[in-house]
């Protein structure tokens, strides 16, 4: 878990309360100019941002980690704030929970990982949905056939082949691209 606030006593006691909640904090940052980079390098499951002293420096820091990194972010604050929750959720954050409340940052924790979870898998279910497309398409032009004839070819070899779908649609996108005539270097 990263945790990163403007205040470094702030960042001491939220660790120890991650820390009591069976979290491992494994970054701490105030910078908003080091925040992306950390982020990036340690890979954290969640990233936990609290509001300190500035709302623009909390929404830097929000900014820079949702930029950077794969994992969702949580808003801590100390204060009912609903101006700052609302800019903090069009710059990427998945939760907001109250400092003072132990037990409710575990439950948003566990919401927000399996929230984020979800999010992947339809981001992957759109990706392979793009792809099987795609090749659906190069199917079509190849042999001159319609949608439902290439969704069924590619099928078909899926299912004779003992592959998934979607790795026989990337194998086609793939070997397409490996066909096309080289680019002018002119």
């Amino acid at each position: 878990m990263l945790i990163a606030n403007e205040r470094r006593d702030r960042l001491g006691l939220l660790a120890q309360v991650v820390a009591d909640l069976g979290h491992e904090v494994i970054a701490r940052e105030i910078d908003v100019a080091e925040v992306g980079t950390v982020t990036a390098r340690e890979r954290p499951d969640v990233a936990l941002v609290g509001l300190g002293l500035s709302s623009q420096h909390a929404l830097d820091l929000i900014g820079e980690i949702v930029r950077e990194s794969s994992c969702p972010v949580i808003a801590l604050l100390s204060a009912e704030d609903a101006a700052y929750v609302r800019k903090a959720a069009k710059r990427g954050i998945f939760a907001y929970i109250l400092h003072d409340d132990p037990q409710g940052l575990a439950s948003a924790i566990d919401i927000t990982l399996r929230r984020f979870a979800e999010y992947q898998n339809l981001q992957g279910a759109f990706g392979r949905r793009a792809v099987i497309e795609q090749a659906k398409g190069i199917l079509m032009e190849r042999h001159r056939i319609n949608a439902d004839r290439a969704f069924g070819l590619l099928r078909e070899h899926s299912q004779r082949n003992g592959r998934k779908l979607a790795e026989v649609a990337e194998a086609v996108v793939e070997s397409h691209l490996l066909l096309l005539p080289p680019a002018d270097d002119a």
